[in-house]
């Protein structure tokens, strides 16, 4: 049986704080039975938000910490085997306006 917000606890929890196109990389690794990833995914969302903070307040230094941080999550989802083609665009597009 698929799983969706409706019948798993874990996705209707981070529903409303994730975009859509994020939450469909959360629910497609969910329902391939790795919950583990998804989370990384979610820590990835939040670091790439936090980069983003960073940069207006030009905290250069706290967001070239939190841009490497979240590259090394991606890279072993990446190992992992799996697609998140999504977040590697939201990281490289943020990644450009980090020097």
């Amino acid at each position: 049986m698929k799983k969706t917000s409706k019948n798993n606890d874990f996705l209707n929890d981070v529903r409303s704080d994730l975009s859509p196109k994020v939450y469909e990389v959360v629910l497609d690794l969910v329902n391939e039975d790795r919950e583990d990833l998804a989370k990384d995914v979610i820590k990835i969302d939040y670091l790439l938000d936090y980069t983003s903070r960073c940069l207006k307040a030009k905290d250069k230094r706290e967001a070239k910490e939190s841009i490497e941080r979240a590259k090394i999550r991606i890279d072993n989802i990446l190992k992992e085997g799996f697609s998140i083609d999504y977040i590697v665009y939201l990281y490289e597009g943020i990644r450009k306006k980090v020097k």
